[in-house]
């Protein structure tokens, strides 16, 4: 069942609470990746060129309370009126007086900030009947947090009129690309620290896959399970089991598990740890001993890496191949990226730690199919979960 969205609603003159997710990294209050404030900009510009007054709300973080002011949305306010160009207004609030006066004076076509979602204290029913009082519609435009049952992303839609934005109609159209008739050769590359966080996305894509290629610090317990040392990197001792089953399922399916031939071995977590490339069979024979730390694939590996995924129709990518913050372990995560910008079909960055690994080394969004804004939720989609902020809209996989 498709989603309710925007397309042929009338909202001019209505009050629109906007859900967006601008859940960005921050040093100290300079935001260092942009790119989930102008996923939701064309939703924004929909909605007030075409009369709506617009009022924008997001969560920031994880803050313990109103006192965590590092966890501000005022950064986020003046990046978007920057990026749009035009006044967007910053309340430090949720709910409110200062919110409602500012609601009440917003003309048709302008937009404003209220302050990071989380710090409301309140129930989460009690937050949407509030609000619901003082919006006429809600548009939710935060695919990062469809999979979380939360007061803004599915109470308040319940209690309002509701739609779906188009940001979230865009990664619903590519994500069911990946599931549903996926042109082949179809390889899904995955990375990051955890093992367990991809089992369940592995399994829901064993019927449909070619090649999966597995990188990152997930590597670590795979190869183990396999019956290789892997001296200090990490590894999900518990998932061993479970491993072992998922490369005989992948079998049973024809899918080719690709690992790494060889890996970067480190002296130590740090940037300028001495480091060496040692074959994956053999990731304690070098001077570091027990104590070495896996923190990259290799260059053998990055290049047979890349012919795979630019030889694919279809490739899916969620995960860095190793600690891309440190430029000397950043060169298997920097050969996907290149490879993924070469694929003539249909190339998907996955969000997450993925997504900010192609902006921290210095690729364009265009540079690919598309890039995801949630990891998270990119997954869970992947696996055929219910999302709840896509259920409220009428979504079914």
């Amino acid at each position: 069942m498709g989603l309710r969205t925007l397309g042929g609603t009338d909202l001019d003159g209505q009050t629109v609470f906007l859900r967006v997710d601008a859940n960005v990294p921050l040093d100290g209050n300079t935001i260092t990746d942009d790119g989930r404030i102008r996923a939701f900009l064309p939703t924004l510009q929909w909605l007030c060129d075409r009369g709506a007054e617009v009022v924008i709300g997001s969560h920031l973080g994880r803050p313990d309370g109103p006192h965590d002011r590092h966890l501000s949305l005022a950064p986020v306010a003046e990046r978007l009126a920057q990026l749009w160009g035009k006044p967007v207004p910053f309340v430090g609030s949720v709910t409110g007086d200062d919110v409602w006066s500012m609601v009440g004076n917003l003309l048709p076509g302008g937009a404003c900030m209220v302050e990071n979602l989380r710090f409301d204290e309140g129930k989460r029913l009690s937050f949407a009947m509030e609000w619901a009082d003082h919006v006429d519609a809600t548009v939710v435009d935060g695919f990062g947090v469809v999979h979380r049952k939360q007061a803004s992303v599915y109470e308040l839609p319940r209690v309002t009129t509701s739609y779906a934005g188009f940001l979230i109609e865009k990664e619903v159209d590519v994500l069911t690309r990946l599931t549903t008739e996926p042109a082949h050769p179809y390889t899904v590359v995955l990375g990051g620290s955890k093992v367990s966080d991809k089992l369940g996305v592995i399994q829901a894509l064993l019927p449909t896959v070619d090649n999966i290629l597995i990188g990152g610090g997930m590597v670590f317990t795979v190869l183990r399970a396999m019956g290789h040392e892997v001296a200090s990197s990490l590894l999900e001792v518990d998932r061993l089991d479970t491993v072992r089953q998922f490369l005989a399922d992948a079998a049973d399916h024809g899918v080719t598990i690709h690992l790494p031939t060889d890996i970067v071995m480190a002296a130590g977590f740090s940037p300028d740890a001495d480091h060496q490339v040692l074959p994956s069979e053999a990731l304690e024979s070098g001077p570091y001993g027990s104590k070495a730390m896996g923190l990259d694939i290799g260059p053998e590996s990055a290049a047979q890496f890349g012919a795979i995924i630019e030889s694919s129709q279809t490739v899916f990518w969620n995960g860095p191949m190793g600690v891309f913050e440190f430029k000397a372990f950043a060169a298997g995560t920097a050969a996907v990226a290149q490879a993924l910008t070469a694929v003539s079909g249909l190339s998907v960055v996955g969000g997450g730690d993925s997504a900010a690994a192609v902006r921290a080394l210095g690729y364009p969004d265009e540079a690919f199919g598309h890039i995801s804004t949630g990891g998270g939720a990119s997954l869970e989609f992947l696996e055929g979960s219910l999302l709840p902020g896509l259920e409220i809209f009428g979504w079914q996989h």
